[in-house]
């Protein structure tokens, strides 16, 4: 074996090496030489992944993200103020549970490929999860709130605040309570929430399925058409009232004179003194469910006047919210200021048989709920601080750690330590020997109000100077005392921004502080 080894050695400064070993091997010689040839380069592919969101989905930068927070934020705080409870559930579900819950709008969910056996799709609404909720854990009564992501194959329209992929907060009131006060407080939530978003003037347009119904009724549409009915009426926001007509005549199969009393009907919007002008109308009122919804109608406007906002609400007969599930009152919400056509920003009303759909025995849980449709609003929003030309602020940090002299890195580390532990947001440069004016610019371009300057002056004497950002004073401050200042120094400003956050000029804000 060695003396084979020592034979192979003799020859190996004779021999190519091919790509792997060295080899006595003539054929693996000739390859070596070919490798020896300059190769050439493979082609790269020409195309590449075309870099996007997909249709009808945003990515959100820090700015957009700052927006939402924001929004979410205050809409949050109403359905706490509400005594709300917040609940989670799947971002999809089994496919059955979706299944016959919408109407026509049933075509617009987003299927998944079968997984294990099990037909899912992604979440159209948070409603129906909502139901399900309810009917499997026996639950008969809860007041809750949910804010997550849905998905509708639709075609969107980005610049109107419409996507595939969208935020639902909904705030829905389970159980059996007295007529019209759940529905009443839904529709108060939705204005609270119009008015501390500051998005402009709003109006609550509200309907009864049972006056719709008993309006075909007594129209003469037949009982088996009532949702397709429903569902083009459901398209006079979006459509005039001829193109939704010729529907109904030329694709459902209603009569023309049928649908021209319907037509006369569906374009009458007023106030609660329209509803006391139905209660005497000979045709509406031969129907036993139009009637019923007409009192029902009458009781939620006296509600509604207690919390003074009568105002704010149309009784609008073309309303009708075109999914399956609704029973009793409806409503929706649309931004009235001239320039914005996003819509309605928020939706909702009673669902009492959705649950019975879902429970074993059948068993029905009075449902009344408000969809805030966030997304439209946040276009809305954003157009307006745009226009406005209003910075938004992307960082919550109060207090930045400068540097005034070079090497004083571990210095500021332990002042910005010393901070986070008292609660404190605050950052500092990631460089060793950033320059002083760098710094400070940082900060006014942040808004960070609070600066901590370290100098080899201030560390040899035990103190700090803490800098107020928007008027430039400096305070010497001793370096054990810090966090306190700092701390003081926040709330105060906290406070004068809290008091005149919407109507402070910068200038004031200066004096003020």
């Amino acid at each position: 074996m060695l003396k084979n080894i020592r034979t192979l050695s003799r020859f190996s400064n004779n021999v190519k090496f091919c790509g792997f070993r060295s080899c006595t091997n003539s054929y693996c010689a000739n390859m070596s030489n070919e490798q020896e040839k300059p190769r050439e380069k493979p082609q790269e592919k020409s195309s590449k992944v075309q870099l996007k969101t997909p249709k009808g989905t945003r990515d959100y930068g820090p700015e957009h993200t700052a927006i939402r927070n924001d929004v979410l934020g205050r809409i949050t705080e109403v359905f706490k103020r509400h005594g709300a409870v917040n609940i989670d559930t799947p971002i999809f579900e089994l496919k059955d549970v979706l299944t016959g819950k919408y109407g026509e709008d049933s075509k617009l969910i987003y299927d998944l490929a079968d997984q294990g056996g099990e037909s899912l799709s992604l979440r159209y609404d948070l409603t129906v999860p909502f139901a399900r909720y309810l009917a499997m854990n026996k639950i008969t009564n809860i007041k809750r709130y949910q804010i997550a992501k849905v998905y509708r194959r639709d075609n969107p329209s980005i610049t109107r605040g419409r996507y595939r992929e969208f935020y639902q907060c909904d705030y829905d009131i389970a159980g059996q309570y007295d007529e019209m006060i759940p529905e009443a407080e839904c529709v108060f939530v939705a204005a609270e929430i119009l008015k501390s978003l500051d998005a402009g003037k709003f109006k609550v347009k509200v309907n009864h399925r049972l006056l719709l119904d008993g309006l075909f009724e007594s129209c003469g549409v037949p009982t088996e058409k009532f949702r397709t009915i429903c569902s083009s009426v459901d398209k006079l926001d979006k459509s005039p009232w001829e193109e939704v007509k010729n529907e109904m005549i030329n694709e459902k199969g209603l009569a023309e004179e049928v649908a021209n009393q319907i037509g006369t009907y569906v374009q009458m919007n007023g106030t609660d003194e329209l509803v006391t002008a139905l209660f005497k109308d000979e045709l509406l009122t031969k129907s036993k469910m139009a009637v019923q919804g007409l009192e029902s109608m009458k009781l939620f406007f006296e509600y509604i006047k207690v919390f003074g906002i009568e105002d704010l609400v149309s009784f609008d007969l073309s309303l009708a919210r075109g999914l399956d599930y609704y029973t009793g009152i409806i409503y929706e919400v649309v931004l009235l200021d001239k320039g914005e056509s996003v819509g309605s920003v928020a939706g909702g009303g009673r669902y009492d048989n959705l649950v019975g759909m879902f429970h074993p025995k059948n068993k029905t849980i009075p449902c009344v709920g408000i969809s805030i449709g966030v997304e439209r609003l946040f276009t809305v929003i954003e157009a307006k601080l745009s226009k406005e030309k209003q910075k938004v602020r992307t960082t919550e940090v109060q207090v930045f750690v400068a540097a005034a002299q070079k090497n004083l890195v571990e210095h500021r580390m332990n002042v910005c330590k010393d901070l986070w532990n008292a609660g404190v947001k605050a950052e500092h440069s990631y460089k060793k020997n950033p320059k002083l004016l760098a710094q400070l610019q940082h900060c006014e371009e942040n808004e960070i109000p609070w600066a901590v300057i370290i100098g080899e002056e201030e560390v040899a004497k035990g103190v700090v100077k803490l800098r107020n950002v928007i008027t430039r004073q400096e305070d010497e401050v001793k370096r054990e005392d810090l966090v306190e200042e700092v701390a003081k120094g926040v709330v105060k400003l906290r406070n004068v921004i809290t008091r005149q956050e919407d109507e402070v000029k910068r200038e004031d804000l200066v004096e003020e502080v």
